[in-house]
């Protein structure tokens, strides 16, 4: 299992923001991409994600183009963006039978998962009445209900407090430990251990 980057490019109106980007990312490893604002840091993801389609250059997942395979590419990442992606006028529990049936699905129990982000109390509460890191939390829920090899997060840390942020580094050596591998960006300092961390710097 591999993701590939070949000669990867973006381009902002007349701005070239990277060009001749290439990595592999293998399992066991995270991708931290880092970079000054606007240095295509969200642009990189969102190419890496299927959500945009690069400029120039090509993305492999397990040596065939991410365009060729679409839909099946997509079956495999997990995305999470600056938005938490929420129906805030359902309660946690539906918002999270909702991803149950948009992915497949791990062992999890909705229960169990709202266990591990510290809402279980908050089961039948909708996500309107949370705070910020409330809501972020629910959001990073949906990565241990759901079940996918790559993992693709944009600021994942953004509205957690220290305890949230130690609860998503853990969430992501767990995934992994178990053959994942995982893309992200930070404005935080993160603590992964440096054998399965590989740095990016993006500059334009």
């Amino acid at each position: 299992m591999s993701l590939i980057s070949r000669e990867l490019a973006c381009v902002r109106g007349h701005r070239t923001l990277f060009e001749k980007l290439d990595f592999t990312l293998a399992p066991g490893y995270v991708l931290l991409v880092e970079g000054d604002n606007g240095s295509g840091k969200t642009s990189l993801l969102k190419m890496l994600a299927g959500l945009r389609a690069p400029d120039h250059g090509d993305i492999l997942w397990n040596g065939t183009s991410i365009r060729t395979l679409g839909a099946d590419y997509r079956s495999q990442l997990l995305w999470l963006g600056h938005a938490n992606g929420l129906k805030e006028d359902l309660t946690a529990a539906e918002n999270l039978r909702i991803a149950q049936a948009l992915h497949a699905r791990t062992d999890r129990k909705i229960n169990q998962v709202l266990e591990m982000v510290r809402l279980r109390g908050y089961k039948h509460t909708r996500p309107r009445l949370f705070s910020a890191g409330m809501k972020r939390r629910l959001a990073l829920a949906r990565l241990l209900l759901q079940q996918a090899p790559l993992w693709i997060l944009d600021e994942p840390q953004a509205s957690l407090d220290v305890t949230g942020i130690a609860m998503l580094e853990s969430f992501v050596h767990q995934h992994l430990a178990d053959g994942g591998m995982a893309v992200m960006t930070s404005h935080h300092s993160v603590s992964l251990d440096d054998e399965c961390l590989v740095r990016l710097r993006l500059t334009p």
